[in-house]
This record gives C-alpha cells, sequence and structure tokens, in this order.
C-alpha cells in the first residue's frame, strides 16, 4: 500500500487559501478568481498569502483578507500576514477554466478574454460590450444588456430574448 507524503506547512497553507470563498461570488473561491496569487511560510512559520484586487478599489478586499486570515490562524498557523499586490494588476483572464464552470453553472455569464492594454493602470472597462454574450442558462447568443451594472461593479446585467431570463455577466477587465 503507498503511503502519502504529509502536506508541508507551505503545501497546507496554500490548500487552506485556495478553499476560501470569494465574498461576493461565493461558487468560486479565491483560486478560482485568481486573486490569490501566493502563500509562503518563512522558516519563523509565518504565513504570508498575497491578494491581488479584482480593481483598484474592490470593497471585498477586506473581507477576502479577513477570510484568508481566519481560515489559516484556525488550522493553527499562529503568525498570518496577507498582503495586497497590484502589480501586475488582476485580469479576468486570470479566472481558472473551473471558475468559468461554476460561474456558467449558477446562471452567470463568464467573461471572454480581456482586451489588451499597452502600459499604465488598467482601467475597469466601462464601455459598452461590442460581442454576443451567450445566455449561460440556454446558450442563446440572442441576448441584450440591460444594466451596465449589477450587484458588483464588476458584473453587468443581461436578459436573453430566447428564453427571457435575466442574468449577471462578468465583465473583462
Amino acid at each position: 500500500m503507498p503511503t502519502v507524503a504529509p502536506l508541508t506547512d507551505a503545501r497546507r497553507a496554500r490548500h487552506l487559501a485556495e478553499q476560501v470563498p470569494d465574498p461576493e461570488l461565493p461558487m468560486l473561491t479565491l483560486a478560482d478568481l485568481g486573486v490569490l496569487r501566493d502563500v509562503e511560510v518563512a522558516a519563523d512559520g509565518t504565513v504570508t498569502a498575497s491578494l491581488t484586487p479584482t480593481y483598484s478599489g474592490c470593497p471585498a478586499m477586506a473581507e477576502m483578507r479577513a477570510d484568508v486570515a481566519s481560515r489559516l490562524h484556525a488550522a493553527g498557523f499562529a503568525q498570518v500576514e496577507i498582503r495586497t499586490v497590484l502589480d501586475p494588476p488582476w485580469t479576468s483572464d486570470w479566472i481558472t477554466p473551473a471558475g468559468r464552470r461554476k460561474l456558467a453553472e449558477h446562471g452567470i455569464a463568464p467573461p471572454g478574454a480581456a482586451p489588451r492594454h499597452t502600459s499604465g493602470p488598467v482601467p475597469l472597462e466601462l464601455s459598452a460590450v461590442r460581442h454576443a454574450v451567450p445566455c449561460p442558462r440556454c446558450g442563446s447568443s440572442d441576448t441584450q444588456e440591460t444594466s451596465r451594472f449589477a450587484a458588483t461593479s464588476c458584473k453587468a446585467l443581461w436578459r436573453c430574448r430566447s428564453c427571457l431570463e435575466p442574468f449577471e455577466y462578468v465583465k473583462e477587465i
């Protein structure tokens, strides 16, 4: 019978942090969303988790930081530091395939490819979406935007003209 090597502190800390749900999209973990950048354990046992906000000023960052710290403390890590990493800035391209699948399964249209920027700060794209957003319920491309903003700044409200269901759409950032 093969033996399974125990998780090192670094692997265990990373695994714990990866399981923390996003406060605004709880069907996703911070790893699914791509905001968990790194988890390290120093020689003195201090765990440092690095997070990148989806956009500057994201109100969910305080909750994310607290949830990661709480999860790590509850697992027995006494010294926990949470860092915010802004460079490179987060992009919706960092949402994992599993995260995109989970969004669609929960009736939220995942983003397409993010726009490419040459240099400087990455703006929260507020221009109208110029492509079809498939309905996450029926798959129809006959959809229309009904509101540029939804429950969070990084989502918009859409409606399917085929099944007539409303749905949220995660914007490309």
